[in-house]
């Protein structure tokens, strides 16, 4: 789990602006933003969750220095939050995802592999949820670990899973892998994006084995069409 600084997402914003660059994946070449996993669009998914029933008994924040400003949201068979995209590069040591890489990194995920192993943050596309606190129980509220996730950004869709909690007051954080296929910086130091993604997590959903993406994608877009057509 990282709690990016606005220091630190400021002057990523501002390097890539001065540079006029796009959004690279890891092997430098840019990410075309016309992701769309399944078979349902951005805005089909955005035109459901245009307003806000709050279910949270209050609001998030979406990095330390930020104050409270995100609901989680209920709709039928779902619950959604628009946020920022802070990286988690937790889970198993890698290339990308290590203590040197990422100032902090830690070993492990909340949710773990078929094989027990944490979760692999820079191949496996999931989401962090609050862990549980008066503000908000992710369980009560019907969703687990291995829950299916629609990640909306960009006017792209991809599906992740919930692999992993974080601090009680944050909010708005993704795996390296999720952040990568949506054209984001995944850097965990100064990556990520300050606005504009939307997580809608999938009620008494899970994938087995959480570690599969294409059971996700499969099974999010599923669960996307019934979420369209019962909203």
């Amino acid at each position: 789990m990282r709690i990016r600084t606005l220091t630190l997402a400021a002057a990523s914003g501002a390097a890539l602006l001065a540079a006029g660059l796009l959004p690279t994946s890891a092997s430098g070449h840019p990410q075309s933003p016309t992701l769309r996993e399944g078979s349902v669009s951005a805005a089909a998914l955005l035109a459901k969750v245009t307003s806000c029933a709050q279910i949270s008994n209050g609001k998030y924040r979406t990095d330390e220095e930020t104050s409270a400003t995100v609901p989680v949201c209920g709709k039928n068979g779902a619950v959604f939050w628009k946020a920022d995209m802070d990286i988690d590069c937790d889970g198993q040591r890698t290339a990308k995802c290590n203590e040197d890489t990422d100032p902090w990194f830690q070993p492990d995920t909340a949710f773990h592999q078929s094989d027990g192993k944490p979760l692999r943050s820079d191949t496996l596309p999931y989401v962090v949820v609050p862990s549980i606190s008066g503000t908000w129980n992710y369980s009560a509220a019907g969703i687990q670990g291995a829950g299916v996730v629609a990640i909306v950004y960009n006017n792209q869709v991809v599906y992740a899973v919930v692999g992993d909690t974080g601090p009680q007051p944050i909010i708005g954080e993704a795996s390296y892998s999720a952040a990568e296929k949506l054209g984001i910086d995944p850097d965990p130091e100064t990556g990520g994006t300050d606005s504009g993604v939307t997580y809608i997590l999938f009620k008494n959903s899970r994938v087995s084995p959480i570690e599969n993406h294409s059971t996700a994608v499969s099974t999010g877009d599923r669960l996307a069409k019934e979420f369209i057509a019962n909203n």
